[in-house]
């Protein structure tokens, strides 16, 4: 598809307008074209102030004099207005009508072999406690974003990183082992991560009981956590699993098993997938390996208990949230006096893995915002061990990370509250994702029947419309939101058939697949013939929104944000709304006019699909 042509047409010709009327060069990015504000005449606005240090005249005698040029100059430009230092293009009606009939679907996006590769990593659960609502946002972020990078032509590999080690994980573990009394996922008829997520709970209860008596008898609060006989026990079991205990293992490997299980169901929910799912488990080696080296480069320093550091403070490292009273830098601890490692070792050994397995351009990493620190860390020792060839990292020709155009870019999240407030795992007060998708389910249910949406439809038909809804509502409601805002999700607004809200959305684009079936199939035409229909300003309006949809995928690809998808789509099917209250299309009187209106409606239906199908909402044919 001739992505956007009529701005690839004004800006050859804007360039050409400025060497002969000022005899000046000038490239293509300092060309910037916008849509025309709604409250002024026109279609596309050209930003005039920058060119005014090349004409040496003002905003209003520039955009005067390139507005004629491009009028005389350019058969699609009718007429133009001036306000202030935007010139305001009006676009023939004519290049509307070839546009939507001409154009090839603009829903087909195939990566070239030579499209920069992206890996995506998402979701890494921890496999103490089943997935909750933070999760969700996170899964939804991640899937999005690549399915909208796949779309702006990049190669995508999504990934997966299931932290299932390290001293949370024995928690559960240890706590199974005390109080679990045999049981399991079959004897309980719990998911198992559900199961493992209950020991989690427990053992933060009889770790509070164990403090609270420590300090009855006067020990101080940090020292009774340090000393408390289960925290005792849990560090023993790491360091059991670390020298890979038999015993240890094996209940290690049948919990996480039980949670593994437990996943897969909610990530089938979701519409979750991996192309690779990595385990710290099996990175963590190659971490400590990365660790040692860099200690004998000198890139990390041991201090006299054996735990390894490294000092950032030269490199101008914020200090660490909540240390307010601290300046410039930190050191950061790399791996334990016990010999254990950190996340950040781990995090290490995983990115050099990935590296050895595929050829990555660039590695987005889809974390909460509370992880913001660790990552500016991360992307600091990564560039060190670059520039001092540890372990590999030397081979590497990455650039600058941490922003958007560097190899190594941190997805920042906000969280997500409800109504009822904040969420805590340890407490048990997470909001369970399995429990919140059913619930969001039913909801959709009971406001679809009371709405008299399923008349006419088999059980089975009802059933997949009520899940299409319900999770159409819980994805479009967090994805809609710019990623880096903390947000509060309400599930019963999530779900309203109207307002900015995915059921309005899936049932904008029912309501199209109605009319389309009722007229049956639209008979093809030839160009010419379609040129010549008169479009109203409502059609016009819907046109326009369909050509800015590749524009808007690249938008929203470079800035990691499902919500430009989202708006739009929404935005979209407002627009066809009003088209659809103020120009028949069955009842037409002229069969030219309908069927042009039949193309129009079939064409946003697919931008509709694929907007929502982006962000990895489903649409029913009938609601």
């Amino acid at each position: 598809m001739n992505e956007l042509r009529i701005e690839n047409i004004l800006v050859e010709k804007s360039i050409l307008a400025i060497k002969d009327i000022y005899s000046q060069s000038v490239s293509q990015s300092q060309i910037s074209f916008n849509k025309t504000k709604p409250e002024f005449e026109g279609d596309i606005t050209l930003l005039v102030f920058p060119l005014t240090k090349l004409s040496k005249k003002s905003p209003e005698e520039t955009a005067n004099a390139i507005g004629n040029y491009l009028k005389e100059n350019v058969a699609e430009v009718t007429s133009f207005n001036v306000v202030k230092g935007f010139l305001n293009l009006v676009i023939a009606d004519s290049y509307w009508v070839n546009y939507l009939l001409a154009e090839p679907s603009p829903t087909n996006h195939q990566p070239s072999t030579l499209a920069e590769t992206v890996m995506v990593e998402f979701s890494s659960p921890n496999t103490n406690k089943p997935l909750h609502l933070g999760h969700i946002r996170n899964n939804l972020l991640g899937a999005s974003i690549a399915e909208i990078l796949k779309a702006a032509g990049k190669n995508v590999i999504r990934v997966n990183l299931v932290n299932d080690r390290g001293i949370h994980i024995c928690k559960s573990m240890l706590a199974w082992q005390k109080w679990g009394n045999g049981e399991t996922p079959s004897s309980s008829g719990m998911k198992g991560d559900h199961l493992v997520g209950k020991y989690y709970v427990e053992f933060d209860k009889q770790f509070k009981a164990q403090v609270a008596g420590l300090k009855a008898q006067g020990t101080e609060e940090k020292e009774a956590e340090k000393h408390a006989p289960l925290m005792q026990e849990v560090q023993e079991m790491l360091r059991m699993w670390e020298a890979s205990d038999k015993e240890t293992i094996a209940l290690w490997k049948k919990m996480n098993g039980w949670v593994y299980d437990g996943f897969a169901v909610t990530y089938k929910e979701l519409g979750v997938e991996f192309e690779k799912t990595y385990y710290e488990s099996e990175t963590y080696l190659l971490g400590k390996k990365i660790v040692e080296e860099g200690l004998q480069k000198g890139i990390f320093k041991k201090k006299d208990d054996g735990s390894v550091w490294i000092d950032l403070t030269a490199d101008g490292l914020p200090a660490r949230p909540n240390d307010s009273g601290r300046s410039g830098g930190d050191e950061k601890l790399v791996l334990r006096s016990d010999g254990t490692s950190v996340y950040i070792t781990q995090d290490l050994g995983t990115a050099l893995e990935r590296l050895k397995e595929f050829k990555v351009d660039k590695l987005v990493y889809v974390v909460g915002n509370e992880q913001d620190y660790h990552f500016k860390v991360l992307f600091l020792i990564i560039k060190k061990l670059i520039e001092h060839n540890v372990a590999g990292f030397g081979t590497l020709s990455w650039g600058e990370s941490g922003e958007r155009g560097g190899t190594l870019f941190h997805l920042s999240y906000g969280m997500v509250d409800l109504p009822s407030g904040k969420m805590k795992s340890r407490e048990g007060t997470v909001v369970d994702a399995d429990d919140l998708i059913e619930e969001m389910v039913s909801t959709a249910k009971e406001t679809t029947k009371a709405l008299g949406k399923t008349e006419g439809m088999s059980d089975a038909e009802a059933e997949t419309l009520y899940r299409n809804i319900g999770l159409g509502a819980l994805k479009y409601f967090i994805l809609k939101v710019d990623p880096k805002k903390r947000m509060l999700f309400d599930p019963k607004e999530s779900i309203d058939f109207n307002g900015n809200t995915g059921p309005f959305i899936q049932y904008a684009y029912a309501r199209i697949k109605s009319v389309l079936r009722k007229a049956g199939k639209v008979k093809a035409e030839g160009k010419g013939q379609k040129a010549e229909v008169e479009i109203r300003k409502q059609e016009k309006g819907v046109i326009k929104m369909l050509h800015d949809f590749p524009k808007i995928i690249a938008e929203a690809a470079d800035t990691y944000n499902p919500g430009h998808i989202a708006n739009y789509v929404y935005d979209l099917a407002k627009e066809y709304n009003q088209f659809y209250h103020e120009c028949p299309i069955l009842k037409s009187e002229k069969e030219e006019e309908k069927n042009f209106r039949l193309e129009l409606s079939a064409k946003t239906a697919e931008v509709i699909k694929t907007s929502l199908k982006l962000l990895g909402v489903n649409v029913s044919e009938r609601m």
